[in-house]
């Protein structure tokens, strides 16, 4: 079978809402809708590793950004999104069509849009110093799978066309 080639890079609480600090999941498991929309039109998901999980694990308290931005915490996203700007070079060198990264606005990791998280400054970093220009789209903090979610599925079809 043939393949797209067409890849989107997405936030690992995209596909696994488990790992989401409680109690601010929004969705039972994956976000049904956004991943209807993308497996739809034959789109790769290329998911990111949750840096909040491999830092504190699953019994986590909710954080702010400003409690997150530590030493270590710093040093780690700077470490997941080196070898995610690999992964993503792979991809471009192999021929494929990148689609853009989708986040999660307002989290104090992977938020893209508004004030950056502190993983996606490190990821949008090492992309500028590679010169790799990708689309960028955020989850909005109001979104919840199933539930109010037609205005972003609209805007998430706008995005990958």
């Amino acid at each position: 079978m043939d393949r797209s080639k067409k890849v989107i890079f997405v936030s690992h609480c995209i596909l696994n809402q488990n790992t989401v600090v409680y109690p601010l999941a929004r969705a039972k498991g994956a976000y049904r809708d956004i991943v209807t929309e993308l497996m739809n039109n034959g789109i790769g998901i290329h998911q990111l590793p949750c840096p909040e999980y491999r830092y504190l694990g699953l019994k986590r308290e909710p954080m702010t950004k400003e409690q997150y931005e530590t030493e270590d915490f710093r040093r780690l996203n700077k470490g997941i999104a080196s070898d995610a700007v690999r992964i993503i070079k792979e991809y471009i060198s192999s021929g494929y069509n990148m689609l853009g990264i989708i986040g999660i606005n307002e989290s104090p990791t992977c938020s893209i849009n508004g004030e950056k998280g502190i993983f996606m400054e490190e990821l949008l970093c090492g992309l500028s110093e590679e010169d790799i220009k990708l689309r960028l789209i955020d989850v909005p903090s109001d979104y919840y799978d199933g539930v109010r979610g037609e205005s972003f599925i609209k805007a998430l079809r706008d995005f990958i066309e």
